[in-house]
């Protein structure tokens, strides 16, 4: 197995320097390489990635799915792993994924819990465990085989909210998904910059949106980017 993370970043510097510290202090059981997909951050989120021993790429379209999708393509490893900058996976994650997959599963995620005390979000990570859609989300990281990621085509570019929820769904209809009990670290700072209700309402809204699939992707985004303030623009 060789293990390739991949990172999307779009003016990312408040965060990027301390994932990838974290990340490369970590213990592997496997080869390891760390992929920085940027967006044409405008902060100095890529001089500060290109002071660790990563590949730092510039993605030709900005976009979450776009830039994954561009770093899968350079990616050397069987089994991809998708983080968010703002997100720390569990410690000795590398021998979780690989427990996981020598067991069967195909892809999967881990739980994740807030950098807050606040109870209310406490509340939404308790959630987080149960194997339904509702549940699940880029948040929790993903990691997949890459085979069966080039087979389902990658993620969907046409999203540029719900690309995670839409790829997981497509991988649960003919794959084993598994959410692991092990806990990655997220960031509140939109919460922190909203208020719980106004995030989980507009988080309701989007995912009712995509399910009913009477609404196009676009609209999708704009519906949900009227409703909350985004910490860094998107």
């Amino acid at each position: 197995m060789f293990l390739s993370i991949i990172i999307p970043t779009f003016n990312e510097a408040r965060f990027i320097g301390n994932t990838l510290e974290f990340l490369l202090k970590q213990t592997y059981d496997m080869p390891f390489e760390i992929i920085v997909a940027d967006g044409g951050s405008t902060d100095d989120t890529t001089s500060i990635a290109s002071n660790f021993p990563v590949s730092v790429l510039q993605s030709p379209e900005r976009g979450r799915a776009q830039q994954m999708n561009f770093a899968a393509r350079f990616a050397k490893g069987t089994i991809l792993f998708f983080v968010h900058a703002d997100c720390l996976p569990p410690a000795n994650f590398s021998s979780f994924i690989r427990n996981a997959l020598n067991k069967g599963v195909d892809a999967g995620c881990f739980r994740y819990r807030f950098d807050s005390n606040k109870r209310m979000l406490q509340f939404n990570s308790f959630f987080n465990r149960f194997g339904g859609l509702l549940f699940r989300g880029g948040d929790q990281t993903l990691f997949i085989k890459k085979d069966i990621f080039s087979a389902l085509g990658g993620f969907d570019e046409s999203y540029i909210v719900m690309e995670d929820y839409d790829m997981v769904r497509r991988i649960s209809k003919g794959h084993r998904f598994e959410v692991l009990r092990d806990e990655a670290m997220v960031s509140a700072r939109k919460y922190d910059e909203n208020s719980w209700l106004k995030v989980n309402i507009a988080n309701a809204v989007a995912m009712s949106m995509y399910l009913t699939g009477l609404f196009c992707p676009l609209t999708i985004r704009n519906t949900y980017h009227r409703m909350i303030k985004h910490p860094k623009g998107r």
